[in-house]
């Protein structure tokens, strides 16, 4: 029988994926770093987070950027404390971006309440030890776009904090999001383009989120390749956006690909953010959570990525 289409891409990545292995295992030894994005866990206790992803063994966190005001948001020395009795590390910060602090607003209150944000929100990343900070070139939840000068605002905007992100060491992780949730930047090329156009060492890298890839790219796995050494961070979740293993996501292809472009390496992570299926997962930020439901999504998720990883190596 013929193969399908993304069947053969596969192949292609597995193939690509022993010929490597076979010349340079080496390569292989060192594991992905697991993490996980905090805000889908909604109105929790950061101790409560913490424990949860230790007793998962996932040693990263993603922190909510959640520094909307000055008197606003995680307090750095409060959080590292909180997270140091659990073992856990920042591996960055999840940057929201939404009509109230929009990069390509075409109302200046807007573009400055992005711009005021980022300045809270890079210096912290940095106090708190995390390397990468997601970006969204545009609001998430606002598919219409403004106008034709919407990209253009977003990167003349940015450009204005960019040197913030090399005096702080902080990578500024562009984030491609489906057409459903944003008027612009939905697929890896997008990404590649703004950087591009911002044309600032501070801002060159990227993060995915297989989720938007299911919609947006031809091929998750060839997404990541495109992505290359500009990926830092990768949401996870399954094809339904629920715990992995509960849908038909190919995992295995993916963490393959991962290997290829040298992924399992220091500052490059997985960060699971299984938010649920349906059309706006952003109510759950400020919702009461379920701790039964969060820790069955968790172990889950942790110990299906892990036995994939393992079966994938060995």
């Amino acid at each position: 029988m013929k193969p399908q289409n993304f069947e053969r891409d596969n192949e292609k990545i597995r193939a690509a994926f022993d010929r490597l292995r076979r010349r340079q295992p080496g390569r292989f030894k060192a594991r992905l770093n697991l993490s996980w994005s905090n805000w889908g866990f909604g109105m929790e206790r950061l101790s409560d987070s913490a424990a949860r992803l230790a007793k998962a063994g996932i040693p990263f966190i993603e922190l909510h950027g959640n520094h909307y005001g000055p008197d606003l948001g995680y307090r750095p020395q409060e959080t590292l404390q909180i997270l140091g009795d659990h073992g856990i590390r920042v591996a960055g910060v999840c940057g929201m971006f939404s009509a109230d602090n929009d990069l390509s607003s075409n109302r200046p209150l807007q573009r400055q309440a992005a711009l005021d944000y980022l300045r809270r929100e890079i210096p912290f990343t940095a106090e708190v030890g995390g390397s990468y900070l997601l970006v969204v070139p545009g609001a998430v939840g606002r598919a219409k776009k403004y106008d034709a000068m919407e990209f253009a605002r977003s990167v003349e905007t940015l450009r204005l904090v960019a040197d913030l992100f090399v005096t702080h060491n902080i990578r500024a992780a562009i984030e491609p999001i489906r057409a459903a949730e944003v008027s612009f930047c939905h697929t890896v090329q997008d990404a590649r383009d703004y950087l591009a156009a911002v044309g600032h060492p501070g801002v060159a890298h990227i993060n995915g989120d297989v989720y938007h890839m299911q919609v947006e790219e031809r091929h998750i796995g060839g997404a990541i390749l495109q992505a290359g050494k500009a990926l830092t961070n990768l949401h996870i979740a399954d094809s339904n956006r629920c715990a992995l293993g509960d849908g038909a996501l190919d995992l295995d292809t993916l963490i393959r690909a991962l290997y290829l472009i040298g992924y399992n390496a220091p500052g490059r992570y997985v960060t699971p953010e299984p938010l649920g299926p349906g059309g706006d997962p952003y109510p759950a930020m400020y919702g009461r959570p379920d701790q039964q439901a969060l820790s069955r999504l968790v172990m889950q998720t942790a110990h299906y990525f892990r036995e994939r990883e393992e079966a994938v190596l060995a």
